[in-house]
């Protein structure tokens, strides 16, 4: 596992004109209107659950008792994320790296972030919550439709839920195909990792044993006939 050296925190920081309290943050912002704080709720009415029924792709933000942040991509057809209730909802955990970076700050933390897309939507849906790694038959039955039974799932109670507004997705021109860049343009996954890792593989061969990994991974997330 990669170990990643920890930042000293008291040390100083490599960036000038630093805003070092909530205060002084405070004076170059106007205060937020009131339909923005308003509109935060603690439970998943109407709209959140069908958005998530809809949704195919969750960012997946932890921490770790240290405060060392990680934010991971999860995704799966819609309705990997199932709803149970209007307080709560299970995320499959479907197979990956076996890092586990994500479910381990879970299990020491017991807190998540989620930001729920869905393909079109400039806007997208907030969640934090306390969470736990389940390994409860009943949740984990519950994704056998669509994707192989997970190991484990993340049940979240949810604490905070609320529409984000487009304006980031607008900015970044998500949706529209005429926005997004040339393949050529930015690097591809293999050419990362080959820097990353400085291999001497060439380029095409490492862009072929991923795609061999990718081909196996997404197939053993299907359902096996014996499930």
């Amino acid at each position: 596992r990669m170990i990643v050296e920890r930042v000293d925190r008291a040390a100083p920081a490599p960036f000038r004109d630093v805003i070092a309290d909530v205060d002084a943050l405070r004076e170059h912002y106007a205060a937020p209107r009131q339909l923005v704080i308003d509109k935060v709720r603690d439970v998943l009415d109407e709209s959140c659950r069908e958005f998530i029924a809809a949704s195919p792709f969750v960012m997946v933000a932890t921490t770790s008792p240290d405060g060392d942040c990680d934010a991971s991509p999860r995704g799966g057809p819609p309705g990997f994320v199932r709803v149970l209730d209007e307080r709560r909802l299970v995320l499959a955990d479907l197979n990956g790296n076996n890092r586990l970076d994500t479910i381990e700050n879970v299990v020491r933390t017991a807190r998540v972030g989620l930001l729920f897309l869905v393909p079109g939507s400039g806007e997208a849906l907030r969640i934090n919550g306390r969470a736990w790694v389940t390994t409860d038959p009943e949740v984990l039955d519950l994704f056998t439709d669509d994707i192989r039974r997970p190991v484990s799932a993340i049940g979240v109670e949810v604490t905070e839920a609320y529409v984000h507004c487009a304006k980031a997705v607008r900015r970044a021109g998500l949706w529209d195909p005429s926005r997004w860049p040339e393949p050529d343009r930015t690097p591809s996954g293999a050419r990362m990792l080959r820097a990353h890792l400085g291999l001497d593989a060439s380029v095409e061969q490492i862009a072929a044993d991923l795609e061999a990994g990718y081909a196996w991974g997404l197939e053993h997330d299907r359902p096996s006939p014996g499930d």
